[in-house]
């Protein structure tokens, strides 16, 4: 139904700033008694709010008039678009029948929808912002998943937001909001602080869902940041009536000592917002007494109230170091397909962002502004907290692959052109018996890995020399053309590529000259090895039951032979999985087809192993290179169960084991519990074996739910890390109940899906194997790419940007959002410190010849804006790209 049907038919009663009601009978009519202060009948009138009852509760309640609007959830975006303006007009209409009605609004792009179809509502909504009737909040694009996305992606989402506040309505939000999503990261205090919001909103989880017992408190970031944080009660909405179920409910869950509290009111989920009934009822109830003073209010106005308290005040409060889960576990796993695109997308325009920053350096170009915004806007609109936890409607996930796919070709085009003109300018001297070859490396320091590569014209197949002649490891592959064309072929080659650069190569006919190969298979493939590690598998299931650090002589799986490494469980829950805590479950083992050796050279190893259980299929196909130090694994599944749910997992020989979790731009220490978690990519359990310390990294490209499980759960013996592969509930099927026998349902994640791990030995300390930067290697390959002979004045190899591959990681090279020096964009360089520890940074940057040396607190997060005017300083910014402690122009 829509809200413009809610609300009741007669015509209100407007109120007066001084608060009296008028266009009402000004007397009682003769033969009436005068209406009591009762919840139901005619309303008293002329009465003044502050005449309430002696006996009115000493406490306040700000009143938050709001309308949450999922633009996608049981719909798809084209209702939700419609809706943004049906529930905007509503709103400004209350404003003008109630001239004390405050209107609480968040999601940027509900605001940009209206702007684009409806200028003149628009128009009214900027009178009311000046006004301060209506008051923005949260500062960020949508309501996002909180867990999920890279710490880019939040930072983005309030780039975005809040730089579009400024420009339309000259102010931005102070208070972030986040009512819906399903659980909040430990990082979220710093980047409101880095986008200048010092307060911070939610409602999950609720009370009955985690261990925090508070309603306001104070919440700490890894790095020290901190927000003042109010925990909704009950609800962010209520019925269309009047509200006083909802106030109720939210007193009973309220700390009540605080004397003042915000209530949340309105309409919500499909849009709506305060009814006539919900406003009138609050003056109703304000007038009574019922439960204390009532007034239409903001989150700021509440936060304003709770800091003007003062230090002691806010010293008193709790302060929370952790994240604050957890509500819906089973959202970290729900449709494995947006997870993967929403990664692939990400991964795409970072790469995009730093390629076009390089030619704006190099050459003065103009950068792709408008582009990138149009990419990263269609990423971030697709992070709402009920598209990429899997938890919308079937057709939605076409609208989201599609949005995702323009993000993809977006990026694409910016890197292929920028690649191009990059290699056009590259000395390479002809030579008609090679085929130059130029391998880009996206990422901002060294990179040394095999890259695989397609060619022509090349019948007898080909080897690889690098710039100067040299010879390069390289062996032959499988082309991905299945053709008679004997022409047509693949090498796979090691490639050593600067930060932030390009190195060149050259294709030599002829097959790879013999090489010592440091790399060795068993005949049946059930040992691989290479100087550092030794991997062993089980012959009967195709399990990796060792991984031998040869250096240490430690070996993370020792004593797990015959512990289940995979678990196929019947999953009848709902796709959120509601009330779940934990999947880690004893489950049906996946049944081994066969083991196969496909590759063995001196580059690296590769051996497939075929595992299946029902109607579906799991392909693991381990490789190893010649001179690693972990065992990746490329895994390629065919999912045909319903209702069912896989995990893979890894046990550990650890004695006191240890579980650390990446987190957007951090890391967080949790328990070894089995409790489902989310995950950046990459989970570490360390701990000691014969107490020697040891440790296993596991490395997944675009999977977020896991657990760390103590031993005796999962019907395992050893503590043990579990992925949850994929789970397949019917669509958008919100309540925890079964499926009608005889109903008819869409499941999810039907089909073949594709993604890789990679498993890191270690001798305890989880740092040295820098998984952080592995996993973006792994989820973010290098380019390689044909050439032609020419002149140029670029050299064979060259680097960009390089943050020394040490502790602060480089996340972001970016033109600026400002172009303050006429048309030609500063650079932006954004990093992290990525080991929890305080460290110091020098970040060269060699593309304009300047260097930044900082230190950094342990995670913390700084933005440095670098202009291509040597004389002009560097100048730290927040992550708004505006300098500290400054007001933007």
């Amino acid at each position: 139904m829509s809200h413009r049907h809610r609300s009741q038919a007669r015509r209100p009663a407007s109120r007066h700033a001084g608060g009296t009601d008028v266009n009402q009978e000004a007397s009682t009519p003769a033969g009436r008694a005068p209406v009591a202060n009762a919840p139901s009948g005619r309303q008293p009138q002329n009465l003044d709010p502050a005449q309430r009852p002696a006996a009115t509760p000493d406490r306040t309640l700000h009143m938050i008039g709001n309308a949450h609007l999922d633009p996608v959830w049981l719909w798809p975006w084209q209702e939700g678009y419609q809706e943004a303006r049906a529930t905007f007009a509503s709103a400004l209409d209350r404003m003008d029948e109630y001239p004390d009605f405050i209107f609480t609004c968040d999601q940027i792009v509900l605001l940009s929808w209206v702007e684009e179809q409806d200028p003149d509502l628009f128009a009214r909504i900027a009178q009311r912002v000046a006004e301060g009737r209506w008051v923005n909040v949260g500062g960020w694009w949508v309501e996002p998943d909180c867990n999920m996305p890279m710490g880019e992606s939040f930072a983005r989402q309030g780039l975005y937001g809040q730089r579009y506040l400024h420009s339309r309505f000259g102010r931005i939000a102070t208070v972030g909001m986040n009512v819906d999503p399903f659980g909040h990261s430990a990082t979220i205090p710093q980047i409101l602080r880095g986008q200048r919001m010092d307060s911070y909103c939610f409602l999950r989880p609720g009370p009955h869902e985690g261990d925090l017992d508070d309603t306001l408190f104070q919440w700490e970031s890894p790095d020290g940041s901190r927000v003042l944080t109010y925990r909704i009660p009950f609800e962010y909405g209520s019925a269309p009536g009047d509200v006083s179920f909802q106030t109720e409910k939210s007193l009973g869950q309220l700390d009540r000592s605080l004397g003042q509290m915000m209530v949340f009111y309105g309409v919500g989920n499909h849009g709506g917002g305060p009814t006539k009934a919900n406003i009138e009822s609050i003056h109703r109830y304000d007038r009574m007494g019922t439960f204390g003073r009532m007034t239409m209010s903001s989150p700021r106005a509440y936060f304003d109230e709770m800091l003007a308290r003062g230090a002691g005040f806010l010293d008193a409060l709790t302060v929370r170091h952790d994240d604050l889960q957890h509500h819906a576990p089973g959202c970290y796993s729900s449709h494995s397909g947006i997870k993967a695109w929403q990664r692939r997308a990400q991964f795409a325009v970072l790469s995009a962002e730093r390629w076009a920053a390089v030619e704006v350096a190099l050459t003065g170009a103009d950068y792709p502004r408008d582009d990138l915004e149009r990419a990263w806007k269609q990423i971030l609109f697709n992070q709402f907290h009920d598209i990429l936890p899997g938890s919308a409607v079937e057709p939605s996930y076409d609208d989201a692959r599609d949005q995702l796919g323009e993000a993809v070709a977006i990026s694409k085009r910016i890197i292929t052109r920028v690649h191009n003109r990059i290699a056009r300018r590259i000395d390479v001297p002809a030579d008609a018996a090679t085929q130059p070859v130029v391998v880009f490396n996206p990422h901002p320091w060294p990179v040394s890995v095999d890259v695989d590569m397609q060619y022509s014209a090349q019948p007898h197949g080909v080897r690889v020399v690098d710039h100067a002649g040299a010879p390069v490891l390289s062996q032959a592959t499988q082309s991905t053309a299945t053709t008679s064309d004997v022409s047509r072929g693949a090498v796979t080659f090691r490639a050593d590529v600067p930060a932030l650069g390009y190195a060149l190569y050259r294709l030599l006919p002829g097959p790879a000259l013999p090489a010592d190969e440091d790399v060795r298979v068993s005949e049946d493939g059930t040992v691989i090895e290479n100087a550092h590690l030794r991997v062993e598998l089980d012959a009967a299931t195709g399990d990796v039951v060792s991984l031998l650090h040869k250096g240490t002589g430690v070996d993370p799986l020792a004593g797990t032979r015959g512990q289940p490494r995979s678990a196929v469980c019947e999953d009848p829950t709902d796709t959120w999985g509601h009330r779940v805590i934990s999947y880690a479950w004893p489950g049906a083992a996946l049944s081994l087809k066969r083991i196969v050796v496909r590759e063995s050279g001196p580059v690296r190893s590769r051996v497939r192993v075929e595992r299946g259980w029902g109607s579906s299929t799991l392909v693991e196909e381990y490789l190893l290179s010649h001179d690693a130090r972990a065992l990746r694994v490329d895994v390629t599944l065919d999912w045909r169960e319903r209702a069912h749910l896989l995990k893979l997992r890894f046990p550990v020989g650890l004695e006191h084991p240890v579980a650390t979790y990446e987190i957007p731009y951090a890391t967080l220490r949790r328990p070894v519990d089995g409790a489902e978690e989310p995950a950046q990519s990459w989970v570490d359990l360390t701990g000691t074996i014969a107490g020697t310390p040891a440790g296993l990294t596991v490395v997944c490209t675009t999977k977020h739910g896991w657990d760390v499980s103590p031993a005796a759960t999962a019907g395992m013996d050893t503590a043990s890390i579990g992925i949850t592969a994929v789970r397949s509930p019917v669509y958008s099927w919100h309540d925890p109940r079964l499926l009608d026998p005889d109903g008819v349902y869409s499941f999810h994640d039907q089909g073949v899906q594709r993604f890789s791990l990679e498993l890191i030995p270690h001798d305890g300390d989880w740092r040295a194997a820098q998984p952080t930067r592995r996993a973006a290697v792994l989820g973010s390959p290098l380019r390689a790419q044909l050439e032609s002979f020419h002149p140029g004045d670029l050299p064979p190899r060259r680097s960009f940007v390089d943050d020394g591959a040490g502790a602060v990681m480089v996340t972001a090279v970016k033109g600026s959002e400002d172009v303050p020096h006429a048309a030609v964009a500063d650079l932006i360089v954004r990093a992290v410190e990525t080991r929890g520890v305080p460290g110091s940074a020098r970040i060269a940057l060699p593309i304009v010849d300047r260097v930044i040396e900082g230190e950094f607190r342990p995670h913390q997060v700084r933005t440095f804006r670098i202009p291509l005017d040597p004389a002009a300083a560097i100048v730290e910014v927040d992550l708004l790209e505006w300098p500290l402690d400054e007001e933007p122009a």
